[in-house]
């Protein structure tokens, strides 16, 4: 008989006294509290045989251990019983048990936070990312230390820039003295173990709103890789250890090896967005960074969220190229491609728990909907059972502090 039976019959019994059962015995047949609910719960034996439980029901009750082929047999005490030897349930019976045996584990080692950053005097709050901001540097060299004493050691940055200085071909993003420059170095400086990474695409910078070079509404490709070299190799030299080519031109993994190669940054990696997908769950980034698309969308240049097959391809050709680790994102709405390139590629898998992701599960906890923190680690788990090596989460710091708190690490 199922606990839920048992519990069911029990309830009943409550509220009718006609149905009410007597344990019979409070040997060894009593069941231990904290399986069945919680150390909280009835402390009440229950009679393992259920003998007469529905002696005084006034509707016919479905027998298990009646018939010629019953449900349930008894065992040499007279309990009821499933003779079945394979149990999961022992593997799960006790906290040190659960750990003993759990298959994957998410560290704060795993984490990439990403940090906002801007040229403002003060931090501005992001209304569609509740508890993220842009950052002033000096608030993000804070972030970084507060982060750090949880375990987080890697970071990525995110710059929105002023109006001003966004052009089509997007210069700013090589300027060496630009935001993202002056915060790698800043960073390096306090925290020299850390690791920064570094977004390379051109829709911060673009006054076009787009990740690459337009010309008479079309992304040019091989145009827009050339930007993408320089702004990989100027990140290397302000210190970068990682950058992360994010806008999807065809074979820009390559040239940007061969850029920094060629530059003597051989190791520099490359984290590539591997299969980005054109997805409706980058809005609140999007406002993070006012970087929406000008005009159009990108899906002339990111994956169709149709196509799980396609990620291979990409796969292939980025390893082939020089990648270093690989992305996915966004990442809870493609688990499936997540296994699909761990199962197809030996580098390190990433998914990226993008904006949307983060600002819906922000909505419902703040509704009362969802228990926050037990949603958020096993969000987090799941990518890592999934497949992903490394997790970008907005959610870095603070899982890292909820793991610190229960002594998980």
């Amino acid at each position: 008989m199922k606990f839920s039976t048992i519990i069911i019959a029990t309830l009943s019994a409550a509220a009718s006294p006609s149905l009410a059962f007597t344990p019979t015995t409070t040997s060894r047949n009593t069941f231990a509290t904290t399986t069945v609910l919680s150390a909280e719960a009835s402390t009440d034996p229950v009679d393992r045989t259920l003998s007469g439980i529905d002696a005084g029901a006034e509707h016919d009750v479905f027998d298990p251990l009646a018939g010629s082929k019953p449900a349930l047999i008894r065992n040499n005490n007279d309990e009821v019983w499933v003779p079945q030897r394979a149990r999961p349930r022992r593997n799960r019976k006790s906290p040190a048990i659960r750990n003993m045996v759990r298959e994957n584990i998410v560290t704060p080692a795993n984490f990439i936070y990403p940090l906002f950053i801007h040229e403002e005097a003060e931090n501005q709050s992001i209304e569609s990312m509740p508890g993220c901001e842009r950052h002033t540097l000096q608030s993000m060299l804070t972030e970084v230390g507060d982060a750090y004493k949880f375990g987080v050691r890697t970071f990525v940055l995110f710059p929105k820039v002023p109006d001003e200085l966004k052009t089509n071909l997007g210069v700013e993003a090589y300027n060496p003295n630009g935001i993202v420059h002056r915060a790698i170095g800043m960073i390096k400086q306090k925290y020299p173990e850390s690791v920064v990474c570094t977004d390379v695409a051109l829709d911060p910078y673009s006054d076009q709103g787009h990740d690459g070079v337009v010309e008479d509404g079309k992304i040019l490709n091989d145009v827009t890789i050339t930007q993408l070299c320089k702004q990989a190799v100027s990140q290397a030299r302000a210190g970068a250890d990682v950058v992360a080519p994010s806008d999807m031109m065809d074979g820009r993994v390559g040239a940007i090896r061969d850029a920094l190669d060629s530059e003597g940054f051989t190791d520099v990696s490359i984290l590539a967005y591997t299969a980005k997908y054109a997805s409706a769950y980058y809005g609140p980034f999007r406002d993070a960074l006012d970087s929406h698309p000008g005009f159009g969308d990108k899906k002339t240049y990111q994956q169709d969220p149709s196509n799980g097959r396609e990620a291979l391809i990409e796969a292939a050709l980025d390893a082939s190229e020089g990648a270093d680790m690989l992305m996915v994102k966004p990442g809870m709405p493609y688990l499936d491609v997540i296994r699909r390139l761990k199962d197809n590629s030996n580098l390190p898998i990433a998914a990226y728990h993008v904006s949307g992701e983060y600002a819906m599960i922000k909505a419902a906890c703040e509704r009362g909907w969802l228990d926050e923190k037990a949603v958020v680690l096993e969000t987090l788990t799941c990518f890592k059972r999934a497949g992903a090596d490394v997790i970008l989460t907005y959610y870095a710091k603070q899982a890292a502090q909820w793991m610190a708190e229960d002594g998980i690490f």
